[in-house]
């Protein structure tokens, strides 16, 4: 076989090769596009009812919330805060 005989084998091998990814993976694309379908289609979820909705524009009724928000706030970056340096301690 002379080398231009190479060539053609290894273009041809190459684009078959190709072709055959890019057909499997349209066909991926495909057949989760219609999973998703008809898993939507057949098995959704009823959305949670809400007894007492929240109006958007609502104000928090008193500063002891505020308080309250600003404690646990504190708190959880007090915690953050030992847990980081007992982490370089250990190193």
């Amino acid at each position: 076989m002379n080398p231009s005989d190479f060539i053609s084998e290894g273009s041809s091998l190459m684009l078959f090769g190709m072709g055959f990814v890019f057909l499997f993976l349209t066909l991926l694309v495909l057949v989760t596009s219609l999973m998703s379908t008809i898993i939507d289609r057949y098995f959704q979820e009823p959305l949670p009812s809400v007894a007492n909705p929240i109006p958007v524009n609502s104000q928090p009724s008193s500063s002891d919330d505020q308080g309250e928000l600003i404690a646990v706030i504190s708190a959880a970056i007090q915690i953050h805060r030992t847990k980081k340096a007992q982490a370089e301690k250990r190193q």
